[in-house]
């Protein structure tokens, strides 16, 4: 999988570098919205035709999923790229500068690269299936929290979802009386990747996409974070909600939740 690395590697800093100058020159980002507070950019496409450019030029017979060109299939359907070229739109919109790179390769449906790019910082985030998780060459760990006294969890509000608005308050209202602060970034890969460093402690949200969470997932489980569903389950790529960290902070975050989910999100 070295060579699938390299090549996951490029691509995000390829669209990583496109992404950074034009931050640097918000004059020329043209945004649409697809929704209440969620937004596309000419750039989120650039990044995107960037990231599939490279990829094809390595594997032109891979099949290509991302955010904002839909599904590109190759002839060679065991070969999955799932990719977002700029997860925290709206932080790049409004001149806030957080937001990443995520692109993963899943191999007959298991995840098996993991790149997370912050182009801001230079912080590239990256993991192979059974071989530990990196940031920047370096090797990561999740953090080893014996309980949520202390720890910082981060979230993100459910803008998408706003169905879920009142159970997700009660989430954070009991949390609040558990753990030690909240973080609220604006971009769920890096979130992932924070909990994968050991920056934060835990993580969850409620219905995140593929290309939000693919990455990010393979590399908190590669740096010893636990990465599981509201109930303790493994469906979260369907389901879109998410909760990771720490063996013991995922354990306290569920055992607080439990009691508050409503039966949507139960499932």
């Amino acid at each position: 999988m070295l060579p699938m690395m390299t090549i996951a590697v490029r691509a995000a800093r390829n669209a990583g570098n496109l992404i950074a100058r034009a931050f640097e020159e918000s004059d020329k980002v043209e945004v649409q919205s697809k929704g209440l507070n969620d937004f596309v950019t000419n750039i989120d496409k650039a990044a995107e035709e960037k990231i599939i450019e490279t990829i094809r030029k390595s594997y032109p017979d891979h099949s290509i999923v991302g955010e904002e060109l839909g599904q590109n299939q190759g002839s060679d359907t065991d070969y999955l790229w799932v990719i977002d070229p700029l997860d925290g739109t709206a932080n790049f919109v409004r001149g806030i500068p957080h937001f990443a790179v995520s692109i993963a390769l899943k191999v007959k449906g298991k995840t098996e690269v993991a790149v997370v790019y912050d182009p801001i910082r230079d912080e590239l985030f990256s993991a192979l299936r059974g071989r530990g998780a990196q940031l920047n060459g370096f090797r990561i760990r999740a953090s080893e929290v014996k309980d949520l006294d202390g720890t910082i969890i981060s979230t993100g509000f459910p803008f998408k979802n706003r169905q879920h608005s009142e159970t997700y308050l009660h989430l954070i209202n009991e949390m609040f009386s558990h753990v030690g602060d909240f973080r609220r970034s604006g971009s769920a890969a890096l979130d992932l990747a924070y909990v994968a460093a050991g920056r934060h402690d835990g993580h969850f949200e409620i219905g995140l996409k593929p290309w939000d969470i693919a990455a990010g997932d393979l590399i908190a489980r590669e740096a010893g974070a636990t990465v599981t569903d509201f109930v303790g389950g493994h469906d979260y790529m369907n389901s879109g909600n998410i909760v990771a960290g720490s063996p013991k902070a995922t354990l306290g975050l569920l055992k607080v939740m439990r009691p508050l989910l409503s039966e949507a999100l139960k499932r």
